[in-house]
């Protein structure tokens, strides 16, 4: 007898059905079975002259769960999946899979052509704060109010089936509190240099083609990176062109988008991260990523800028390059909620300034002032690690922790200046209060440097980033609170607010409040 419950379980039990009859009487069972998505009907045929055996019917058998609808995290990978693509947040918010659309809904046309954009404006502010003296690239101890904005075009086109060919356009303006010195961890990772000029820029533009290893697919919203409907559960990926390795690499569902998480570049990313980029932190790179239902590797090769970003990048491929790795895994072991885990490793190799150098020569007086690019050394490897946690928890909660370092023997000179770092912070959906588009989030940082590089600043060196003239070191902390609001379609304002400790790693100076406000606009 065959039966089956509402759900795709069928079962099938087989039973020997003794009834005394005549000799040399053979009973024949023939079952005729009808089978649909929600019954299951038996048919007993007997032969002529045999009475007919009744079984009286079963009850259906319980449904213990459907794999086809299976429970999802919070990037969309299904139970015991992390197969689907490992993107930074603010490229997943442009596909189409959204509970609130974009102004425009669709952006896949024709199975085959990419188009969206985005806008994101960061208004922030700060009063006078204690400061007995402040150096060049200080934190500027008076009030000030500024405005960031970013505006980005989203294109590309399927070429082949698994090959597509990427290109975003961007522009930004305003500019950051001072300028974006005088804090290691800056409190909004839009902000760029204001000598970076403003005029639009191809940011992105690259191939990227996958290779199927096993033929069952996970259905996937195409987001601007990933055109296709559907992407195999185990591949591997190659991607070669102009990028963001930010995009791909210390990714984090819960910190790692300013368009509608956390402002601040060291929560946002592992501030010890040294990623390549030029000024807007664009680079060229070829990367190779394997990825399974539970484990991942990446590896990309990428060009260093020029010593000063401003010179762009550094074409000396043979000396001057960056080597990155990331190992991805990820378990639903916790009540079915995901657990991620992410191990980042990197080595630069770049023409670097010794800290220890700078400091003994200008002690001894052989330097007028303690000049780090003065003992710049050719083929010097810089090595940093971290590590990447986030974990989702009941009620739409989420947590995430990272930790980072650097060899701080070394100079720094790209994305920020520290040499390690500790960060930790949550977030939760509005459900509770009846706003499930809105989001609030809360996070803290603490960073340090190196003794050679805080002895290098005390002395009166500058940094790319920090020189205050002299330092009373102190570990620089900071936190970071938002609460990002629905308004309609992709339309968000946020209500921003940090507090900042130690700035430039000085205990002399601040503290500091910044509070903010952000308008951002998915279309």
């Amino acid at each position: 007898m065959i039966f089956a419950g509402p759900g795709s379980y069928t079962f099938l039990q087989v039973e020997t059905l003794v009834q005394r009859r005549p000799a040399r009487r053979t009973p024949v069972l023939i079952a005729v079975v009808v089978v649909s998505g929600g019954f299951a009907v038996a048919q007993v045929v007997p032969p002529a002259n045999v009475p007919t055996v009744t079984v009286a019917s079963l009850p259906n058998a319980p449904l213990f769960g459907d794999l086809n609808t299976a429970r999802s995290g919070s990037n969309g990978a299904p139970e015991y999946s992390n197969a689907v693509p490992q993107v930074k947040q603010s490229i997943a918010d442009q596909s189409d899979d959204q509970e609130s659309p974009a102004i425009f809904r669709a952006h896949l046309f024709a199975n085959r052509f990419w188009i969206s954009g985005q806008s994101n404006f960061i208004f922030q502010a700060h009063t006078p704060f204690h400061s007995p003296y402040s150096g060049p690239n200080s934190f500027r101890a008076y009030g000030q109010s500024v405005a960031s904005r970013t505006v980005t075009l989203y294109t590309g086109v399927r070429l082949l089936r698994f090959t597509e060919l990427l290109a975003n356009f961007d522009e930004a303006g305003g500019r950051g509190l001072s300028d974006t010195f005088g804090v290691a961890a800056f409190v909004n990772a839009d902000a760029i240099d204001p000598t970076v000029g403003r005029s639009v820029y191809l940011s992105r533009s690259f191939v990227h083609h996958t290779v199927a290893l096993s033929p069952d697919r996970i259905e996937e919203d195409p987001n601007p990176f990933y055109l296709q409907p559907s992407i195999p559960r185990r591949r591997l990926e190659f991607t070669f062109g102009k990028m963001s390795l930010l995009d791909f690499f210390d990714v984090n569902g819960v910190g790692s988008d300013t368009h509608l998480q956390f402002t601040n570049l060291a929560i946002g990313n592992d501030g010890t991260y040294e990623v390549p980029g030029d000024t807007h932190g664009y680079t060229l790179a070829a990367m190779a990523t394997y990825q399974g239902p539970k484990m991942g590797f990446r590896f990309a090769e990428a060009l260093l800028p020029k010593f000063s970003a401003a010179g762009g990048l550094d074409y000396n491929i043979r000396h001057v390059h960056s080597d990155n790795f990331q190992f991805d895994y990820s378990t639903y072991t916790i009540q079915s909620y995901a657990t991620r885990l992410r191990l980042l490793a990197f080595v630069n190799h770049a023409n670097l300034g010794n800290y220890r150098e700078a400091n003994d020569a200008y002690l001894s007086g052989r330097d007028p002032k303690p000049d780090i690019t003065a003992h710049r050394h050719p083929d010097t490897s810089k090595p940093g690690f971290g590590v990447n946690f986030e974990q989702e928890l009941p009620a739409n909660f989420r947590v995430f922790f990272r930790a980072g370092w650097n060899d701080g023997n070394y100079q720094s000179f790209v994305f920020s200046e520290m040499n390690n770092t500790v960060s930790f912070g949550a977030d939760l959906t509005g459900d509770a209060w009846r706003r499930k588009l809105d989001r609030i989030g809360s996070a803290f940082v603490n960073s340090g440097l190196s003794q050679d590089h805080r002895e290098y600043l005390a002395l009166g060196g500058l940094g790319f980033m920090l020189g205050d003239g002299g330092l009373k070191y102190g570990r620089e902390s900071l936190s970071e609170t938002y609460y990002t609001a629905h308004v309609h379609g992709g339309l968000y304002l946020a209500a921003l607010l940090s507090f900042v400790n130690n700035p430039g790693f000085n205990r002399d100076r601040g503290p500091v409040v910044v509070p903010g406000f952000r308008v951002h606009l998915d279309y």
